[in-house]
């Protein structure tokens, strides 16, 4: 969950008050940026009972975040029930689109629905309803951002078109749809305007990036112009499918050199070529090809992917060689999840199915394996200086702040912990590395 962020600066009176709660991926929150744009001049308040404007942007993707995005709906729309005169509650995004009816059918309390494709027309939907015109606001790149003031997120596109089994994506959001790079220029410009240091691209996949357009290497395009963005200290890429990491991509993305970091984010999976053939996905032969080439080019990289344990099929055998995967390549970073039979996916009705109790157990062991690996690269840390993009000061104790070194994604990553004089939000500071944990660092600058 994500609460919106104080740099919204503060309009004069009469604008509208807005609460905002945005759920789910990155990909969402730039959404839930671009909505909160199209309202105009408004007020954000914390408190949902004090806001004339509701909005909660909702997640879709499996089971938890479907529950999560439920429970949301219904917590919010019993903290207002009874407030006169009452907010608008709107809810949007990729619930809605999945689960459109049912939803309006069971929560009545709900004002406005909108599916993903129906986010852009939130402000002519809301003026509908409140019987009056909501002035545009000329908001840089057409988004209030939400994130702290060091970094902040580019979508560069929409929907998927590869068919993962297990996946409902593509039928939420739809085929791939690239913003041209004109337009993602000047949105990463009056991003870095607003002293933004980090930006960090995201899609359902980079690496197809452009394909609908008619972009033969369309990412190469972007990064080359993005790269060059007076303001830029840091690129990070997220999503990287393995099958689009050729060698011509990864000696390009070598030339290209800083601000982009040598940070690779790749949804492998699993490991095992049967169950990757069983779930469909675009690269199903052995993943540590993709992995050796990474490093190849970048013997420095950090690694961080996802795993899905449980899948239909998945035996005993298929989970060793996943188990020793892990043990072998040594992730920087590692999200392991339990297979989730979604509804409409082919993978909800495939055969051997797998126990949840077998499942919970995998999961278990590979996290178990991760901690240690986590934490005997982060030891390697120790006694080094690094460069400390500051994200926030800490809310528990006065002069500690949190930030980031450039091998941690934020709100997926572990943190930095960072204390100095003269340190503050958004800064870049250089820091040594004092001591190490599990998946955080502490440094003093």
């Amino acid at each position: 969950m994500y609460p919106l962020n104080s740099r919204v600066a503060k309009p004069s009176s009469g604008s509208l008050t807005v609460h905002c709660i945005s759920l789910g991926c990155p990909k969402n929150r730039v959404d839930t940026e671009r909505m909160l744009a199209s309202l105009g001049l408004f007020h954000p308040v914390d408190d949902a009972a004090q806001a004339e404007i509701v909005l909660v942007n909702t997640c879709g993707f499996i089971a938890p975040a479907i529950q999560e995005s439920t429970r949301t709906i219904l917590d919010t729309a019993l903290r207002i029930r009874d407030v006169a005169p009452r907010p608008l509650l709107v809810v949007a995004g990729c619930l809605v689109s999945r689960f459109g009816s049912e939803l309006r059918k069971a929560l009545p309390e709900v004002d406005l629905w909108l599916k993903v494709r129906e986010e852009p027309l939130l402000s002519e939907k809301i003026s509908a309803l409140l019987e009056k015109r909501i002035a545009s606001l000329d908001a840089p790149g057409g988004r209030i951002l939400s994130t702290t003031p060091s970094y902040a997120y580019l979508k560069i596109g929409e929907g998927c078109n590869h068919r993962c089994r297990f996946c409902a994506i593509p039928s939420i959001r739809g085929k791939l749809a690239s913003t041209p790079v004109p337009a993602l220029l000047d949105e990463a410009r009056a991003i870095l305007d607003q002293g933004v240091s980090e930006l960090i691209l995201v899609a359902q996949d980079l690496t197809s990036y452009g394909r609908d357009l008619g972009l033969r290497q369309g990412l190469e395009t972007l990064l080359s112009g993005l790269n060059r963005l007076p303001g830029l200290r840091w690129l990070r890429l997220m999503y990287l499918y393995p099958a689009g990491l050729t060698p011509r991509l990864l000696r390009f993305l070598a030339d290209l050199g800083p601000p982009l970091l040598p940070y690779f984010d790749l949804p492998l999976q699993h490991a095992h070529p049967e169950i990757l053939a069983a779930m469909g996905r675009p690269f199903a032969q052995d993943p540590g090809r993709v992995v050796d080439r990474i490093r190849r080019h970048f013997p420095g990289a950090c690694l961080r992917t996802s795993l899905i344990v449980g899948f239909p099929g998945e035996r005993p055998g298929h989970f060793k060689a996943l188990y020793d995967f892990v043990a072998r390549v040594r992730f920087n970073h590692l999200g392991v999840f339990s297979f989730c039979p979604e509804p409409g996916t082919p993978a909800a009705t495939m055969p051997g199915q797998v126990g949840i109790q077998t499942k919970t157990r995998r999961r278990e062991k590979l996290m178990t394996l991760q901690t240690e690996i986590s934490a005997e690269i982060l030891a390697e840390c120790r006694d080094q200086d690094m460069d400390v993009l500051v994200d926030r000061s800490s809310p528990e104790w006065p002069g500690l702040f949190e930030g980031r070194v450039w091998f941690q994604a934020p709100e997926a990553d572990g943190s930095t912990y960072v204390s100095g004089e003269d340190v503050r939000p958004g800064m870049m500071v250089r820091a040594r590395v004092q001591d190490t944990e599990t998946y955080d660092l502490s440094a003093l600058a």
